[in-house]
């Protein structure tokens, strides 16, 4: 059952109880930041976990104070520089998406501190999440001077409705736990001491389930994703449409000279 995992080597991987198989993001100095190479393991992992018969239920939390803080800036920098690079990345994105969307197992986030970018994908798009009372939930995108893609058009409506999804991804507004409780983006918001354990607890439970009875309700369940598909597709090239205009050199270097961005006034669309 380890072999299998082996290679993904940009998070920890361990067992917490029978048949649940639990990832953990594990760079707490960047506050678990994604990159290059951990995007591709995450984007690729959920395929295995399909395909494993030896796991029932997935769990997914951070190290330290983070669930993740999204790409890290040496990714986005190639992103931008390069078309190549951003032509994978667009790829990559949307295949994470579609892998978690259509991994047959339950997964589980346990969100610990913030969770931005990449790691939001997996926190909100599982198919159950619970945060912690300090968690905080931010998208991101337009902070850094580019579209809400990754998951945010794909779930957002769906989780929390269109009004407040559009006020979220336009401002990045940081979502604190329990106000994502109470408008839908998280299934549940408990005290952090007792994340993990009711994240596990949750995982135990659909483990122990009618394994063909909740797989089925997790795929028909589903198709109201992928319905929004054609949203989704559309929202990831815009996305990494920006990241080769000017927006995206400002709201980078705002970010990593730790300043408010000075955006263009207007725009040529």
């Amino acid at each position: 059952m380890a072999d299998r995992y082996a290679k993904y080597t940009g998070f920890d991987i361990d067992y917490p109880a029978d048949r649940i198989l639990r990832i953990t993001f594990n760079r707490p100095e960047t506050y678990n930041s994604v990159n290059a190479e951990t995007h591709t393991q995450l984007t690729n992992i959920w395929r295995d976990i399909d395909a494993d018969p030896d796991i029932s239920a997935v769990l997914v939390t951070g190290a330290g104070k983070a669930f993740s803080s999204g790409g890290d800036f040496e990714m986005i920098e190639k992103m931008m520089a390069d078309d190549t690079v951003r032509m994978h990345t667009w790829k990559e994105a949307k295949d994470l998406v579609y892998n978690v969307i259509n991994c047959n197992k339950p997964i589980i986030s346990a969100i610990n501190g913030v969770a931005v970018g990449a790691g939001l994908v997996v926190g909100i798009l599982a198919d159950v999440s619970i945060a912690g009372k300090s968690a905080k939930i931010v998208d991101g995108h337009t902070r850094l001077g580019v579209a809400a893609g990754d998951v945010a058009c794909i779930i957002w409506p769906l989780l929390c409705g269109m009004a407040k999804a559009k006020y979220y991804l336009m401002t990045c507004k940081p979502v604190p736990a329990e106000e994502a409780e109470r408008i839908g983006l998280v299934t549940m918001c408990v005290e952090d001491d007792e994340l993990q354990a009711k994240a596990l607890e949750v995982a135990v439970e659909l483990s122990n389930g009618a394994p063909s009875a909740i797989r089925w309700t997790k795929y028909a369940l589903n198709n109201w994703l992928r319905m929004a598909g054609p949203s989704f597709d559309a929202s990831t090239a815009l996305e990494m449409l920006g990241f080769a205009g000017e927006e995206a050199k400002e709201g980078l270097a705002s970010l990593k000279e730790k300043r408010a961005p000075n955006f263009p006034k207007s725009s040529p669309v």
